[in-house]
């Protein structure tokens, strides 16, 4: 398992510590008691204290998703505090909300307490972030700089070294590059040597204690730039990328920054067996919960779909899970039943995943005549996917994956598109939530290779988070 940066750990607690503080105090503050200390009403606020404890961990999943733990966004005083500001203002924003809707408490309902809360965390945030911990990052990054190796000697491995060697604030020492050709010992830019070829990283990463690897190869197939991800990977460093092959993930999805280029993060930071336990255990648990919570809406779906022309409630179809074995899909039916196999839609879809290119308008290839009044409604809400959590109950699926192909799509992917079968297919996903139906069929699998290499609870917690706004206000859905 490659090891998170310290420096993120230490971002992190501090948030955790400042956020728990700045709740107790203004709930102390607005409930103010004589008679009590500020340790009596901690000691008699448990209810109080695991509802904050909950607030905080939420508003850590928003400095997450701002960006407010990348290396570029912290060294950036001006950045840095934008992000802070802004993940402050949708953190309480949602919590309003929540509050609102949960109504177990007022504590967490109360305009006083949210506006002391951020009247005390501004600052103190401000001062221990912005002005303290990154000034001394930045002094540490200078002083004790990160031994890197640049993968790849062409005219992107070179850039990427120039703007190093002149505009480095995130303190890195380059070190050389490994190139995909033969060994040379012709200086590039610089000073800067070319060490090996790939297959000798695993030595270079010996002889000369790398502490990452940074991949920026240009002129390349997808899948040996695959075999170049697996082998680095397998080095227990840090392993980022940046490629043009990948450049629909930095435009749906905010990367971190080296000297102002966007590199993505592929490494495996979580224990593969722990992460899934976990992973499984909240895909049941949740999948439980809301099919419970929306038992009502589903009746009443169930019975528009019955109603709105002859055939079964359910759309069982084939498809293809982890590993290519095939399991049965469920959903809401919105189309008409046909005797068909509609051969014309499946040559449409292999020329889309071929070509890169639908042949109609749009890249999600339907058959607009056939779709149920009740169909196009619970299709532009994703409200037909809901029987899908009963597959993940079973375990044919998770809550957040690739999304599971046909058999007859699966037989024409790619040798390097067949990895996004590598895990259990999802309900929900990247490609889903930053792409809708507005991406090509290679540019779905690229976002979903990004999503298998950087498995992760909070990945997770992003994807879900994001995909009810998605749900809610229809967007991209057909």
């Amino acid at each position: 398992m490659n090891k998170i940066p310290k420096y993120k750990f230490y971002f992190a607690f501090a948030d955790l510590i400042v956020l728990t503080i700045s709740f107790i105090s203004a709930a102390y503050l607005v409930r103010y008691d004589k008679s009590l200390s500020l340790l009596d009403f901690v000691d008699l606020s448990y209810p109080i204290l695991l509802l904050f404890l909950i607030a905080t961990l939420f508003f850590i999943l928003i400095f997450q998703i701002n960006g407010l733990y990348k290396i570029n966004i912290i060294l950036n005083r001006s950045a840095h505090l934008t992000a802070v500001i802004k993940s402050l203002y949708y953190g309480t924003l949602n919590i309003v909300v929540i509050s609102h809707l949960v109504k177990s408490s007022d504590i967490l309902d109360s305009r006083l307490i949210i506006f002391i809360f951020l009247l005390i965390t501004i600052p103190i945030l401000y001062l221990l972030r912005v002005e303290l911990f990154r000034n001394l990052l930045l002094r540490y990054k200078q002083q004790y700089k990160s031994n890197v190796v640049i993968v790849g000697d062409g005219n992107a491995g070179k850039l990427l070294a120039t703007k190093l060697l002149f505009e480095n604030p995130e303190g890195i020492n380059v070190l050389g590059f490994v190139n995909d050709r033969e060994k040379n010992q012709e200086e590039i830019v610089h000073g800067v040597k070319i060490l090996g070829v790939i297959e000798d990283l695993e030595k270079i990463r010996d002889q000369y204690k790398i502490d990452e690897i940074l991949i920026a190869i240009d002129n390349i197939k997808y899948d040996r730039l695959l075999e170049i991800l697996d082998i680095c990977k397998k080095l227990k460093v840090a392993v980022k990328l940046s490629s043009e092959l990948f450049d629909i993930v930095t435009q749906k999805i905010s990367a971190e920054k080296y000297a102002g280029i966007p590199f993505l993060g592929v490494s495996p930071y979580y224990n593969s067996n722990l992460m899934l336990g976990v992973k499984r255990f909240f895909d049941t648990i949740i999948s439980i919960f809301v099919l419970i919570v929306l038992s009502p809406l589903l009746i009443l779906i169930a019975i528009l779909v019955k109603l709105s022309s002859p055939g079964p409630i359910l759309f069982k179809q084939v498809r293809v899970g982890k590993n290519g074995r095939q399991f049965n899909f469920y959903k809401f039916r919105s189309m008409r039943v046909v005797n068909d196999d509609d051969d014309e839609r499946k040559q449409k879809m292999i020329q889309f995943m071929k070509d890169g290119t639908p042949a109609g308008s749009s890249s999600k290839i339907i058959n607009e005549n056939r779709v149920t009044w009740i169909g196009k409604i619970i299709r532009k809400t994703s409200l037909d996917e809901i029987p899908q959590l009963f597959n993940v109950i079973i375990g044919d699926m998770s809550l957040v994956g690739p999304r599971p192909s046909l058999p007859y799509e699966y037989e024409n992917y790619d040798s390097w598109q067949k990895r996004r079968v590598n895990v259990l297919p999802g309900c929900t996903g990247v490609w889903q939530v930053w792409g809708r139906s507005t991406v090509s069929f290679i540019d779905s699998v690229v976002l979903d290779l990004y999503y298998i290499n950087n498995m992760s609870p909070w990945l997770d917690l992003q994807v879900l988070f994001k995909t009810v706004p998605v749900m809610l206000f229809s967007k991209g859905g057909k």
